[in-house]
């Protein structure tokens, strides 16, 4: 026998806000209900988690725009970072994603550094071009340029 409840979040494998599933009762009893994932599947709930995911829904609106605003703000931002180095242009050191969120910091940029999408740490000198991702759909590309420290 199956309960129906209203996803209040996403649930991996299971569904998206706003989604109306069934499920075992007790995973709805001991899982989904007590950690307020998911509610059960009456008309009032159902009209208060449409409202909710509406306002969701403008939030995040709002939140790509502003989003969009800031990526064209950034897009082609050249950041400059002294690091010692020897050799072969190889850093003593490496250049983080904290380093370029620092940098943009003072180029008044408030930038969150899990957005900067860095595979690994910059080891040599030179340009380096650094995605940042500012939301879900929205990404742009900045330059890191790596000076040997005088």
């Amino acid at each position: 026998m199956a309960m129906e409840v209203i996803l209040r979040e996403d649930v991996e494998k299971l569904g998206s806000r706003g989604d109306l599933v069934k499920v075992a009762p007790g995973y709805a009893r001991n899982f989904l209900l007590p950690k307020k994932m998911a509610v059960a599947a009456t008309d009032g709930n159902r009209k208060i988690v449409e409202q909710e995911r509406q306002s969701h829904v403008r939030r995040e609106a709002k939140q790509q725009g502003e989003a969009q605003d800031l990526a064209k703000l950034l897009n082609g931002t050249v950041v400059t970072i002294s690091q010692k180095a020897g050799e072969n242009d190889q850093l003593f050191g490496s250049v983080t994603s904290k380093d370029v969120a620092e940098a943009l910091e003072k180029k008044n940029f408030t930038i969150d550094r899990r957005k900067i999408q860095l595979d690994e740490p910059i080891r040599t000198l030179g340009e380096h071009k650094v995605a940042v991702r500012l939301h879900r759909d929205v990404s742009t590309e900045i330059t890191v340029q790596v000076v040997r420290e005088a």
